[in-house]
């Protein structure tokens, strides 16, 4: 039997770079994940070129940009380690980068750089990885664990779960680390997807179904009127639904059963537009509306009701304030989302109520917790990679702590 000092189950982000940073403590680290494929989710990440951080991360709110029951439990490690340590090592490995859209970054030429570049750092410690390598038990605690793979079996002081959540299975995603959490006592948060298309019903979206492959910038929201959620991104409409950043930015705050409000045209003053129109104007509505939004959409639109089919000078007061209302205040109540399947990332996870903040230790002594796995979601744009890093980091500095 082999004994280490900390196992590490997971090579994604969070796994590879806990261990890389444990291992160049001193530490004796031994990595495994079930997959043939190391890091596929940064593979696939941002286009191909991995988003990954974000530089407006604001380290005095991060709640702001996180998700948990505990929105604050992030604060201790992203303070810890923040994105320009993330871009201080990119810059020491000669990764070439640039920052795209609010300060999201990404490679200029591959996630692939990424991943190299954590498996530089971990060859750098001489961590051991296998790989494919399944974890059959887990057994013991307080410092003396022996975890059993089809490899063989073997003997650490500290288990790190690093597995990651549910999202995209087709890659390898398994609940893994929630059976873990569960069989050592730790609480779990429901989890569910997050970051994901958001779809409606068949007769619902008839009427707009052909607008697949549309995108224009949008105003978002749902929420009650004290926890309003509200994003201006792009939106994207697909067959079943819709998508885009400003969608899968809000289906992570969206509640089942309850609306969401869209702006089509956040910057126009729609009514005005309109109404100043109708005074000047003989076109169409849906030629005036062109000048606000894309003639896909306007022409879609028009077609809702009679009454907007006519000159704009011809359209009474009332049906243009209800044309424009209806085009700034879209209200939809989704039928559901496109599940794990096409989700970026899973919400839930280990309560964050049994683990350190400081150490990302749970309150069985030697069993950790980072990245997705913990009950911690971030936004759209790079904040999850960067909540991978830092938990990692904040692991390895207490793993490595004599």
């Amino acid at each position: 039997m082999q004994a280490f000092d900390a196992i590490i189950i997971g090579a994604g982000a969070a796994g590879l770079f806990c261990a890389a940073q444990a291992s160049q403590r001193g530490l004796k680290v031994l990595l495994l994940d079930h997959s043939a494929k190391l890091a596929e989710k940064i593979r696939i990440s941002g286009g191909g070129r991995c988003n990954f951080t974000n530089r407006e991360l604001d380290l005095r709110a991060p709640h702001k940009y996180f998700i948990s029951d505990n929105p604050n439990f992030c604060r201790s490690a992203l303070s810890r380690y923040t994105p320009n340590d993330f871009i201080a090592l990119l810059e020491k490995h000669g990764v070439a980068h640039h920052e795209k859209h609010k300060g999201q970054l990404f490679c200029d030429r591959s996630a692939n750089d990424i991943i190299e570049l954590l498996v530089r750092e971990c060859e750098a410690g001489g961590v051991e990885r296998w790989q494919p390598c399944s974890v059959l038990a887990v057994r013991g605690g307080d410092g003396a664990f022996e975890v059993q793979t089809d490899h063989g079996l073997s003997s650490c002081k500290a288990v790190v779960v690093a597995t990651g959540g549910l999202s995209i299975p087709k890659i390898g995603a398994s609940d893994l680390g929630y059976q873990l959490a569960r069989q050592f006592g730790l609480r779990l948060v429901p989890t569910r997807p997050a970051l994901v298309p958001l779809t409606f019903d068949k007769s619902q979206w008839a009427p707009f179904s052909h607008l697949a492959g549309l995108s224009l910038p949008v105003n978002i929201e749902t929420g009650d009127k004290k926890h309003r959620i509200t994003f201006l991104e792009d939106l994207l409409f697909t067959h079943r639904g819709l998508s885009g950043p400003a969608v899968l930015q809000i289906s992570s705050y969206w509640k089942a059963g309850t609306p969401i409000w869209i702006n089509l045209a956040p910057q126009h003053q729609v009514l005005d537009k309109l109404l100043q129109a109708k005074l000047n104007s003989r076109k169409l509505i849906v030629n005036e509306l062109v000048a606000l939004m894309p003639a896909r959409l306007a022409e879609a639109w028009v077609h809702l009701d009679p009454a907007w089919q006519r000159p704009v000078n011809e359209a009474s007061d009332k049906s243009l304030t209800t044309l424009a209302h209806s085009l700034t205040r879209w209200e939809l109540v989704p039928s559901g989302t496109e599940g794990y399947a096409k989700a970026e990332v899973t919400a839930g996870g280990v309560d964050t109520r049994d683990l350190s903040s400081q150490t990302m230790e749970s309150k069985q002594a030697g069993l950790y917790f980072i990245g997705e796995v913990v009950d911690v979601t971030g936004w759209l744009g790079g904040y999850n990679f960067q909540w991978a890093w830092a938990s990692a980091f904040a692991c390895a500095q207490a793993l490595g702590h004599p």
